[in-house]
């Protein structure tokens, strides 16, 4: 054929605009659209050579990017189907649009985050070449024998004009060539190309060839002093992919180191193995595989969303799953690929699309379902791993009904002697011990047992029993439970004197009437900052501590529920800290506060008593501290 030239077909010329500035938020997306074309074309002639279509032989079908720096190319080359002249045609100066000027309208009516769903709908990927191209050429030959077998050239600037013509090529296939412009010379640097071939080309089931690499050969027949075989340094092409992802085997074929090494693979960084892993299979009524692993998790509750990475048929598609994933499951590790789910889409379109809520639905189920196995299978296994996976089984009780239903039966409570309770047992074991029939039965609870040691050794002492809930996300796990369990309520230890926390109804006598009392309040008054603490006078045992700080239940929940986000009263301003003072009306220090003949012996002995129960609470610093410490010696002296 001679020379021709054209515009491409298209009815508007602000299209090469919009691909080349606007389309895509992400130029780099153009690597991942060419080498993923290459592959397909790669996949359709091994195909048509399975049915007996090709007669030629395959050899060898690697794909190659090579970058040119001398000339400023990036090339894309392929041994795949190739076309002809009028599948070019066809393909590329026609672009598959229903109308362009329909293109052009909705993607003015689209975000920036929706950008990139456009793509897909069109058919443009091949056009991200011009993003960062002054310059594309296409080289192809088809596999055909017969009338079409001459190769072809196609040459576009990112105008609507094109050229084409015949050329020689001796082996079929497609060479892209991407003449980068001035803009865009980071894509001539070999880590750059190194680096997304890495992030997007990784798992492709065809492989792809980029650099080379330096290894160690041995050297036939040579051997050194200690009789190893000799070796020496080889260049060899580097091959970038993984064309047989462990995802892709069947779960009954593949072995625990494989899952481990896998995971090697995929964070190479990370030192810590996995806990274990859920390997993801099924084919109705959608296809889903992938591998997905819960690491260990620092009880600092690092965020580390971003682990999973999303594949639509072994092409990367993103490593940011929230909305595809449940939210509770975006602290997992893994891999997941589906063929349903579209490659070229923003995550809102994503969030919306059926088949992506029914996988998100399923990988939920299978999730619930690995775990109830693992604790019905070795429960004393689970509770060594409870503190790791605590965050993820409490997160989903949170956020997911469905996941809720199905962790109350494996979900554990740990008390402060390290002992492990299904929420069942926990509830049968509290409601033997509290007794109180007519009531609220009250989980107590520490959640900083150094500091609240001295309340967990009065309640144990009571015959109480005092769960450790110390983790970042309890204090929305506690209101989960409080919502689905109406007869219990949770409580921490130091909350209030014990007593009032679990419903005693009598009350001991008084040893100071109500003048004393009165009088004993204003002394307290007196000495204590009153915009953070407030006095009650409280009739106790004896062997009951002088001065106890006790704090609130609801107000102290809420001030940590704040510190993680998500306090029903946030827009209202930072919660206050507040606290009640609880003087022991018949402790006898007490009593001797107002047997002292002075004010200022009254004072000291009230100011000393306040700083030990705020010292116990670790809420004694600065200079209250170090005039206790100063009044502490002069009282031993």
């Amino acid at each position: 054929m001679a020379t021709t030239k054209g515009k491409i077909g298209i009815q508007t010329e602000n299209i090469f605009p919009i691909i080349k500035k606007f389309l895509y938020s992400d130029h780099e997306i153009f690597l991942r659209e060419l080498v993923s074309n290459a592959v397909d074309a790669t996949q359709k002639l091994k195909t048509l050579a399975s049915l007996g279509k090709v007669k030629d032989e395959l050899g060898d079908l690697t794909i190659h990017v090579e970058i040119d720096k001398k000339n400023k190319t990036l090339t894309i080359r392929d041994r795949g189907i190739g076309m002809t002249a009028d599948e070019v045609d066809k393909y590329i100066n026609q672009i598959a649009l229903s109308s362009a000027e329909e293109f052009v309208k909705k993607f003015k009516t689209k975000t920036e985050a929706e950008k990139n769903a456009i793509i897909g709908h069109f058919g443009l990927g091949f056009y991200s070449s011009f993003m960062v191209s002054e310059k594309v050429e296409i080289k192809t030959k088809t596999y055909k024998k017969g009338g079409a077998t001459k190769a072809v050239r196609w040459e576009c600037d990112g105008s609507p004009e094109y050229i084409m013509e015949e050329i020689d090529k001796k082996d079929r296939g497609t060479d892209v060539i991407l003449h980068i412009d001035k803009d865009n010379t980071e894509f001539l640097e070999e880590y750059k190309i190194n680096e997304l071939l890495n992030k997007y080309c990784k798992f492709l089931p065809v492989p792809i060839q980029f650099g080379f690499e330096t290894i160690q050969e041995p050297i036939e027949g040579e051997k050194d002093k200690d009789g190893n075989p000799k070796t020496k340094e080889v260049k060899r092409p580097k091959i970038i992919n993984n064309t047989n992802p462990l995802w892709k085997k069947s779960p009954s074929e593949t072995t625990d180191e494989e899952y481990k090494a896998f995971y090697r693979e995929l964070y190479p960084y990370t030192l810590e193995e996995p806990l274990f892993h859920i390997h993801l299979n099924v084919d109705y009524p959608f296809n889903l595989t992938g591998i997905l692993y819960f690491p260990k998790v620092k009880k600092d509750y690092e965020m580390q969303r971003n682990k999973i990475q999303l594949y639509s048929n072994q092409v990367f598609v993103t490593d940011s799953v929230e909305g595809i994933v449940p939210e509770f499951l975006t602290l997992l590790h893994g891999v997941i690929d589906s063929p349903d789910i579209p490659l070229n889409v923003s995550r809102s379109y994503l969030q919306s699309d059926q088949n992506v809520k029914k996988i998100s639905g399923y990988i939920t189920k299978k999730v619930a379902d690995k775990l109830a196995e693992l604790f019905k299978k070795d429960r004393k296994n689970f509770e060594e791993k409870w503190d790791d996976i605590k965050i993820f089984i409490e997160y989903g009780m949170i956020s997911e009904p469905k996941f809720y239903d199905k962790a109350e039966k494996f979900a554990l409570l740990k008390n402060t002697e390290g002992k492990f309770f299904t929420l069942e047992e926990y509830k049968e074991k509290v409601e033997k011990i509290q007794q109180n029939k007519d009531k609220k039965i009250v989980y107590l609870y520490a959640s900083h047992p150094d500091e609240q040691y001295s309340y967990i050794q009065n309640a144990k002492e009571r015959g109480y029993d005092v769960l450790l809930m110390d983790g970042v996300l309890d204090p929305h796990f506690i209101n989960t439970l409080e919502q689905k369990f109406t007869d219990i309520t949770f409580a921490r230890v130091d909350s209030d004197i014990l007593d009032k926390i679990i419903n005693k109804e009598e009350e001991l006598p008084s040893k100071l009437d109500d003048k004393e009392k009165e009088k004993l309040k204003e002394i307290f008054e007196k000495n204590i900052d009153k915009q953070h603490f407030e006095i009650n006078i409280e009739n106790l045992s004896e062997s009951e501590m002088p001065v106890t700080i006790t704090q609130n239940e609801f107000m102290r929940r809420m001030k940590d529920m704040e510190k993680v986000g998500g306090s029903p009263m946030m827009g209202m301003g930072s919660l206050p800290e507040t606290y009640n003072i609880v003087v022991n009306a018949n402790h006898p220090l007490v009593a001797k506060i107002l047997n002292e003949d002075t004010e200022e012996k009254q004072n000291e002995l009230v100011k000393q008593m306040y700083d030990l129960a705020r010292l116990s609470k670790n809420l004694l610093k600065g200079k209250d501290l170090d005039d206790f410490v100063k009044r502490s010696i002069q009282l031993v002296d």
